[in-house]
Protein backbone atom coordinates (compact mmCIF):
# COMPACT_ATOMS: atom_id res chain seq x y z
CA UNK A 1 0.00 0.00 0.00
CA UNK A 2 1.13 3.69 -1.14
CA UNK A 3 2.60 5.64 2.45
CA UNK A 4 1.23 8.94 2.29
CA UNK A 5 4.75 10.07 1.49
CA UNK A 6 3.96 8.84 -1.86
CA UNK A 7 0.78 9.85 -2.16
CA UNK A 8 2.10 13.36 -1.61
CA UNK A 9 4.76 13.02 -4.14
CA UNK A 10 2.07 11.80 -6.59
CA UNK A 11 -0.35 14.74 -6.05
CA UNK A 12 2.62 16.95 -5.80
CA UNK A 13 3.58 15.90 -9.32
CA UNK A 14 0.05 15.44 -10.71
CA UNK A 15 -0.60 18.96 -9.60
CA UNK A 16 2.54 20.33 -11.40
CA UNK A 17 1.40 19.40 -14.01
CA UNK A 18 -2.21 20.91 -14.13
CA UNK A 19 0.02 24.03 -13.41
CA UNK A 20 -1.70 24.04 -10.01
CA UNK A 21 -0.08 26.00 -7.28
CA UNK A 22 -1.01 24.16 -4.22
CA UNK A 23 -0.33 25.44 -0.84
CA UNK A 24 1.06 23.05 1.92
CA UNK A 25 -1.99 23.40 3.83
CA UNK A 26 -4.39 22.53 0.79
CA UNK A 27 -2.17 19.81 -0.05
CA UNK A 28 -2.40 18.10 3.63
CA UNK A 29 -6.15 18.82 3.36
CA UNK A 30 -6.63 16.67 0.08
CA UNK A 31 -4.26 13.90 1.42
CA UNK A 32 -6.40 14.13 4.22
CA UNK A 33 -10.00 13.35 2.72
CA UNK A 34 -8.73 11.24 -0.08
CA UNK A 35 -7.46 8.80 2.75
CA UNK A 36 -10.81 9.61 4.86
CA UNK A 37 -12.23 8.41 1.50
CA UNK A 38 -10.16 5.56 0.81
CA UNK A 39 -11.01 4.51 4.65
CA UNK A 40 -14.82 4.53 3.85
CA UNK A 41 -14.52 3.19 0.93
CA UNK A 42 -14.21 -0.19 2.25
CA UNK A 43 -17.18 -0.34 4.16
CA UNK A 44 -19.96 1.77 2.52
CA UNK A 45 -18.25 1.32 -1.28
CA UNK A 46 -17.94 5.12 -2.58
CA UNK A 47 -16.38 4.18 -5.50
CA UNK A 48 -15.19 1.50 -7.87
CA UNK A 49 -11.32 2.38 -7.24
CA UNK A 50 -9.68 0.08 -4.93
CA UNK A 51 -6.37 1.43 -4.29
CA UNK A 52 -5.68 4.63 -3.07
CA UNK A 53 -2.69 5.56 -5.33
CA UNK A 54 -5.30 5.03 -8.23
CA UNK A 55 -7.43 7.04 -6.45
CA UNK A 56 -5.82 10.47 -6.33
CA UNK A 57 -5.55 9.94 -10.87
CA UNK A 58 -9.05 9.11 -11.08
CA UNK A 59 -10.53 11.09 -8.42
CA UNK A 60 -8.14 14.13 -6.81
CA UNK A 61 -6.31 14.72 -10.12
CA UNK A 62 -9.40 14.22 -12.09
CA UNK A 63 -11.45 17.15 -10.11
CA UNK A 64 -8.36 19.30 -10.19
CA UNK A 65 -8.16 19.75 -13.77
CA UNK A 66 -11.32 22.07 -14.07
CA UNK A 67 -9.55 24.49 -10.98
CA UNK A 68 -8.34 26.56 -13.48
CA UNK A 69 -11.64 27.18 -15.30
CA UNK A 70 -13.57 27.48 -12.05
CA UNK A 71 -10.71 30.25 -10.73
CA UNK A 72 -11.14 32.55 -14.09
CA UNK A 73 -14.80 32.11 -13.46
CA UNK A 74 -14.77 33.51 -10.31
CA UNK A 75 -11.79 36.13 -11.30
CA UNK A 76 -14.30 37.79 -13.47
CA UNK A 77 -17.41 37.14 -11.83
CA UNK A 78 -18.87 37.98 -8.68
CA UNK A 79 -19.95 34.66 -8.28
CA UNK A 80 -20.14 33.13 -4.67
CA UNK A 81 -22.01 29.91 -4.34
CA UNK A 82 -21.84 26.58 -5.99
CA UNK A 83 -23.60 23.29 -5.89
CA UNK A 84 -22.31 19.62 -6.72
CA UNK A 85 -25.46 17.92 -7.86
CA UNK A 86 -24.63 13.76 -7.26
CA UNK A 87 -21.76 14.71 -5.28
CA UNK A 88 -20.98 10.68 -4.18
CA UNK A 89 -17.90 11.14 -2.05
CA UNK A 90 -17.54 14.65 -2.61
CA UNK A 91 -15.71 14.87 -5.95
CA UNK A 92 -15.30 17.34 -7.37
CA UNK A 93 -16.94 19.69 -4.36
CA UNK A 94 -14.67 18.91 -1.77
CA UNK A 95 -11.09 19.74 -3.70
CA UNK A 96 -13.28 23.18 -5.08
CA UNK A 97 -13.70 23.66 -1.07
CA UNK A 98 -10.58 23.03 -0.28
CA UNK A 99 -9.07 24.85 -3.36
CA UNK A 100 -11.66 27.53 -2.78
CA UNK A 101 -12.23 28.58 0.98
CA UNK A 102 -13.44 31.57 0.80
CA UNK A 103 -16.19 30.34 -1.45
CA UNK A 104 -19.38 28.45 -0.88
CA UNK A 105 -20.17 24.98 -1.89
CA UNK A 106 -23.53 22.90 -1.47
CA UNK A 107 -22.78 19.14 -2.02
CA UNK A 108 -26.09 16.98 -2.61
CA UNK A 109 -26.66 13.59 -2.78
CA UNK A 110 -29.69 11.64 -2.39
CA UNK A 111 -27.29 8.33 -0.61
CA UNK A 112 -27.45 8.78 3.37
CA UNK A 113 -24.19 6.16 3.79
CA UNK A 114 -22.69 9.12 1.25
CA UNK A 115 -23.67 12.21 2.93
CA UNK A 116 -23.07 10.84 6.58
CA UNK A 117 -19.19 10.31 4.73
CA UNK A 118 -19.30 13.76 4.01
CA UNK A 119 -20.52 14.95 7.18
CA UNK A 120 -17.48 13.46 8.33
CA UNK A 121 -15.03 15.00 6.20
CA UNK A 122 -16.49 18.45 6.46
CA UNK A 123 -15.93 17.64 10.50
CA UNK A 124 -12.70 16.43 10.34
CA UNK A 125 -11.48 18.80 7.66
CA UNK A 126 -13.20 21.93 9.21
CA UNK A 127 -14.56 23.09 5.95
CA UNK A 128 -16.63 25.95 7.28
CA UNK A 129 -17.47 26.91 3.36
CA UNK A 130 -19.69 23.49 3.33
CA UNK A 131 -22.83 22.59 3.37
CA UNK A 132 -24.41 18.66 3.03
CA UNK A 133 -27.68 18.14 1.49
CA UNK A 134 -29.02 14.45 1.92
CA UNK A 135 -31.92 15.02 -0.79
CA UNK A 136 -33.11 14.32 -4.53
CA UNK A 137 -32.07 16.75 -6.51
CA UNK A 138 -35.83 17.52 -8.40
CA UNK A 139 -37.24 17.82 -4.09
CA UNK A 140 -34.02 20.34 -3.23
CA UNK A 141 -35.36 23.87 -3.31
CA UNK A 142 -32.55 26.45 -1.94
CA UNK A 143 -33.02 29.59 0.35
CA UNK A 144 -30.73 31.27 -2.59
CA UNK A 145 -30.06 30.38 -6.19
CA UNK A 146 -26.87 29.01 -7.15
CA UNK A 147 -23.84 30.48 -9.47
CA UNK A 148 -22.58 27.10 -11.05
CA UNK A 149 -24.22 23.79 -11.08
CA UNK A 150 -21.58 21.37 -11.58
CA UNK A 151 -21.37 17.46 -11.38
CA UNK A 152 -19.40 14.76 -12.85
CA UNK A 153 -21.57 11.73 -12.00
CA UNK A 154 -25.24 12.51 -13.98
CA UNK A 155 -26.04 10.15 -16.81
CA UNK A 156 -26.76 12.61 -19.55
CA UNK A 157 -26.54 15.97 -20.35
CA UNK A 158 -30.39 16.58 -20.54
CA UNK A 159 -31.13 14.81 -16.94
CA UNK A 160 -28.75 17.27 -15.57
CA UNK A 161 -30.10 20.31 -17.20
CA UNK A 162 -33.58 19.16 -16.71
CA UNK A 163 -33.53 18.14 -13.03
CA UNK A 164 -31.30 20.82 -12.25
CA UNK A 165 -32.79 23.80 -13.86
CA UNK A 166 -34.76 25.17 -10.82
CA UNK A 167 -31.50 25.62 -9.17
CA UNK A 168 -29.29 27.86 -11.19
CA UNK A 169 -29.24 31.84 -11.08
CA UNK A 170 -30.17 33.37 -14.43
CA UNK A 171 -27.16 34.06 -16.85
CA UNK A 172 -25.32 31.32 -15.34
CA UNK A 173 -23.42 27.74 -16.28
CA UNK A 174 -24.06 24.36 -15.81
CA UNK A 175 -20.75 22.84 -15.06
CA UNK A 176 -20.76 19.53 -16.57
CA UNK A 177 -17.08 17.01 -16.58
CA UNK A 178 -17.90 14.46 -19.17
CA UNK A 179 -15.45 11.59 -20.82
CA UNK A 180 -15.68 11.56 -24.93
CA UNK A 181 -17.18 14.68 -26.18
CA UNK A 182 -20.88 14.21 -25.65
CA UNK A 183 -22.42 15.25 -29.29
CA UNK A 184 -25.17 13.12 -28.89
CA UNK A 185 -26.33 14.14 -25.78
CA UNK A 186 -25.61 17.60 -26.71
CA UNK A 187 -28.25 17.00 -29.39
CA UNK A 188 -30.68 16.69 -26.78
CA UNK A 189 -30.49 19.79 -25.08
CA UNK A 190 -29.20 21.94 -28.15
CA UNK A 191 -32.90 23.68 -28.24
CA UNK A 192 -32.58 25.23 -24.54
CA UNK A 193 -28.67 24.76 -23.94
CA UNK A 194 -25.79 26.36 -25.55
CA UNK A 195 -22.66 25.66 -25.11
CA UNK A 196 -20.76 28.89 -23.88
CA UNK A 197 -17.66 27.02 -23.84
CA UNK A 198 -15.58 23.84 -23.65
CA UNK A 199 -12.63 22.42 -22.20
CA UNK A 200 -10.02 19.08 -22.76
CA UNK A 201 -9.13 17.83 -19.91
CA UNK A 202 -5.59 16.47 -19.80
CA UNK A 203 -5.67 14.31 -16.29
CA UNK A 204 -2.26 12.92 -15.25
CA UNK A 205 -2.08 9.53 -15.23
CA UNK A 206 -5.46 9.14 -16.35
CA UNK A 207 -6.26 7.50 -19.74
CA UNK A 208 -9.00 8.26 -21.96
CA UNK A 209 -10.89 11.66 -22.93
CA UNK A 210 -12.21 14.22 -20.53
CA UNK A 211 -14.14 17.48 -20.98
CA UNK A 212 -15.47 20.25 -19.16
CA UNK A 213 -18.50 21.56 -20.64
CA UNK A 214 -20.35 24.67 -19.38
CA UNK A 215 -23.74 24.88 -20.65
CA UNK A 216 -25.89 28.42 -20.74
CA UNK A 217 -29.65 28.97 -21.15
CA UNK A 218 -30.44 29.95 -24.45
CA UNK A 219 -33.21 32.93 -23.13
CA UNK A 220 -30.43 33.37 -20.59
Amino acid sequence: MASRQDLQRQLKKGASQLKLDVSAEKLSQLLDYIELFDKWNRAYNLSAVREISEMVSRHLLDSLAVMTHVEQYFATTNAERFIDVGTGGGLPGIPLAIFFPEKSFTLLDSNGKKTRFLFQVKTSLKLKNVTIEHNRVEKFQPSELFDGVISRAFASLKDMTDGCAHLLKPDRYFWAMKGVYPLDELAAVEKNYTVASSHRLLVPNCDGERHLLLLEPTNA
